[in-house]
């Protein structure tokens, strides 16, 4: 069986997450993405945690595998001039540009959309930033957090009383990847109708407001305290259950909910309740009486979950690594193709295979160029 994005070339000259996370998605449906680095100045993921066994290393975070599946991986010193040539034979390669640095750096190298679309009018760039290319915020740099700090999410979270609460996970690099892809498509079909390409512009802070839009509007109409886990039109919380830190939650909607429950605690408190009783159990008691409620998963639950081995959302690969570890499969699956997810590159694993396979390059140059340090 074929994959839906079988042909498509991408250069991908992206990092840490919002931009890698895009890419990544479209090298499991069949992208050839070659994923630019320099040993010179590493990818903040590949130096993220968690590491295998604990141990530092570039090729063994489990956050650059899961954001880099079925990449293939080359090292160019873009403060070389003649690491700068050799990327631009890569972008004459490609069909997509990807790129998440801050504004002005492309430009400097001659790898902006302006300069590569005047040679070649059909090229498809993807810009990935915080605040987006233009307007007074387009030089801002920063990461998912400056997005959700911007985005009004920072103040909308935590307690009543409480200051603005930072997110625990960087939500624009998750959430800013689903456009980013979004719009990659909809350029390689509009390229394929008309033979001219487009620059795609996705900031993190636009994706956030667009998912936070009716909780913005609520809060100018008629400011409120924050409300943590509350809501303004059902009852809704999380409640302890049997074990350590164990927890279900659970939504009354209306009086019907309300008095389903009654009839199933006797009147007893509903933490009370609950907290006597395994999480699955007590959940499937309260959806079978008709009350929305699920277990509250943790990591190990959620790696575990039926539902999603039968969905095929975790693939196993065998990392030289890692070792043998799942990997997460994007989320959208195709009838009539199929998705194959392949270990995360090592760094610079693929410089033969790139430079001389795809770029024409011969093995002593490229070995040459390697042990001067422009392919490094």
């Amino acid at each position: 069986m074929s994959q839906a994005l079988e042909g498509v070339k991408i250069a991908d000259f992206s990092w840490v997450g919002a931009g890698p996370r895009a890419t990544k998605d479209l090298a499991d449906h069949g992208a050839v993405v070659v994923k630019v680095e320099s040993a010179k100045r590493l990818d903040l993921g590949r130096m993220s945690p968690p590491f295998k066994d604990g141990k530092r290393n570039p090729n063994g975070s489990a956050f650059f595998g899961i954001t880099n599946t079925s990449k293939l991986g080359v090292t160019i010193n873009l403060g070389d001039p003649r690491g700068v040539e050799i990327a631009k034979r890569l972008t004459d390669w490609a069909d997509v540009v990807v790129e998440n640095f801050g504004k002005g750096f492309m430009e400097r190298l001659g790898l902006d959309y302006a300069t590569l679309s005047a040679k070649r009018p059909e090229i498809i760039m993807l810009s990935v930033s915080v605040a987006g290319r233009t307007g007074p915020m387009s030089d801002l740099r920063g990461y998912g957090n400056s997005a959700a700090a911007l985005s009004g999410l920072a103040a909308l979270s935590g307690w009543p009383e409480t200051p603005p609460h930072m997110p625990p996970f960087a939500y624009g690099d998750v959430i800013a990847p689903m456009f980013a892809t979004m719009g990659v498509l909809a350029a390689l079909e509009h390229c394929r109708v008309t033979g001219m390409g487009r620059h795609i512009d996705v900031s993190q802070v636009e994706p956030l407001v667009h998912v936070l839009g009716d909780v913005l509007v609520q809060e100018q109409l008629s400011p409120s305290p924050k409300r943590g886990n509350d809501s303004p039109t059902i009852r809704q919380g999380v409640y302890p259950t049997r074990g350590h830190d164990q927890w279900v939650a659970v939504a009354i909607r209306d009086d019907a909910d309300a008095a389903a429950l009654a009839q199933l605690t006797g009147g007893t408190d509903l933490a009370s309740w609950t907290a006597t009783q395994d999480k699955h159990a007590v959940a499937n008691r309260l959806a079978a009486a008709g009350i929305p409620a699920e277990a509250v998963f943790d990591g190990r639950d959620v790696f575990t979950d039926p539902e999603l081995a039968e969905g095929g959302h975790y693939v196993r690969i065998d990392d030289a690594v890692l070792g043998s570890c799942e990997m997460p499969a994007p989320p959208a699956h195709f009838s009539r193709s199929e998705i194959r997810v392949t270990p995360p590159p090592k760094l610079g694993e693929h410089n033969s295979h790139v430079f001389e396979g795809f770029l024409g390059m011969s093995a002593d140059e490229v070995a040459t160029l390697a042990a001067e340090g422009v392919l490094a």
